[in-house]
């Protein structure tokens, strides 16, 4: 999104009042029917003159054919960041509704996953999205990294199951120096080396993404970012070699919303959601970062979405986990203009309700 935008408090509510609308008719709205709606207590004019101000913000357009304005995706956004009142009695509803529909003692995982997002479809009419936990849990037996020529080394690393896998890796160099001399850095790379074993043999690779280590030496501090890669290059190994699967639920649902009338877009869904589940992956199952490892819930909204199919919709996911290691995720996918407040709730009561059944 472009500069942080800032609006007045009658900006708001009426960006408020817009997007609420919208959601709940799917018509442009003008500044009567705000008036009528919200008894926003000011003259159609002081509503008219705040809309215009949102659109030369860019929170707000106008389709061509239309009186009304409606939400852009940075207006959504704003929504979303700013103005929301999280939905915190339909979390606990959901929660017990899922405990009350789902058998966790006689049922397999697989049809947990599949009840449970089913459930979701039907409550929210969006598509649901859940994985299936990462089972093979992958520990981290050893990490070496050996000098292949000057500015670059090879990073071996052996699994619990003594699976080995290697990459070649840039090391940083530092501005304007020559090449170090090779004994110096075998050294350093061989405390560089320790240091990794250090901190993750005997770690789930799926936990290597929360891992902090801003306690590394200042004499490494150049070495930061490559360690970072480093992190990123055995968890991506790691996980390009677990096929996991996707439940997919509710499409029959969200074909009843008017942004899916038109036949090639909701095709273009279906392939990515059927023959694509790789590259969506990514995009719902996310590693926290280390620096904020209690942010599980994500929301894009259109066009921040990377996939083009999915570049009208929005994507909320949130990842739920076996004791405190992340292992899978739950998302949902709807129409830009859905109901916010109910999808965040439905995605964070389905991740909190399987994270308990998983650590239990």
């Amino acid at each position: 999104m472009s500069h942080p935008v800032h609006l007045t408090s009658r900006q708001q509510q009426v960006l408020w009042a817009t997007v609420r609308h919208y959601i709940a008719t799917a018509e442009p709205v003008g500044s009567e029917a705000l008036v009528k709606e919200y008894n926003l207590s000011v003259s159609s004019a002081t509503i008219r003159n705040a809309m215009s101000v949102l659109e030369k913000s860019g929170l707000l357009f106008q389709p061509h054919t239309s009186a009304g304005r409606v939400p852009s995706d940075s207006g959504y956004r704003i929504y979303v960041d700013q103005l929301l009142t999280p939905a915190n009695e339909l979390t606990s509803q959901v929660e017990q509704l899922l405990a009350d529909r789902l058998n966790r003692e006689d049922w397999s995982l697989e049809a947990l996953l599949r009840g449970a997002a089913q459930i979701l479809a039907t409550v929210s009419g969006y598509i649901t999205l859940i994985t299936l936990p990462l089972t093979n849990t992958t520990y981290l037996r050893h990490v070496q990294l050996v000098p292949v020529d000057p500015g670059r080394v090879m990073l071996i690393f052996v699994t619990d199951s003594y699976e080995t896998q290697s990459a070649l890796m840039d090391l940083p160099k530092p501005e304007g120096s020559p090449d170090p001399d090779t004994e110096l850095l075998e050294r350093e790379l061989q405390i560089l080396s320790n240091f990794l074993n250090d901190q993750l043999r005997g770690r789930a690779i799926a936990e290597l993404t929360t891992l902090d280590w801003t306690e590394l030496d200042r004499e490494f501090e150049r070495y930061a970012d490559f360690l970072r890669a480093v992190r990123a290059e055995v968890a991506r190994r790691s996980q390009s070699s677990a096929p996991t699967q996707i439940m997919v639920s509710g499409l029959a649902e969200v074909l009843r919303q008017p942004e899916f009338s038109e036949l090639h877009q909701i095709q273009t869904i279906v392939h990515l959601l059927e023959e694509e589940q790789d590259q969506l992956l990514p995009l719902i199952f996310e590693q926290p970062e280390p620096r904020n490892p209690g942010k599980r819930l994500t929301i894009r909204i259109g066009s921040e979405n990377p996939l083009e199919p999915i570049r009208t919709c929005t994507l909320i996911s949130s990842t739920y986990q076996r004791g405190t290691t992340p292992v899978g995720s739950v998302g949902m996918l709807g129409p830009t203009r859905m109901v916010y407040e109910n999808a965040i709730a439905l995605v964070e009561a389905a991740a909190d309700y399987l994270s308990d059944t998983l650590s239990n």
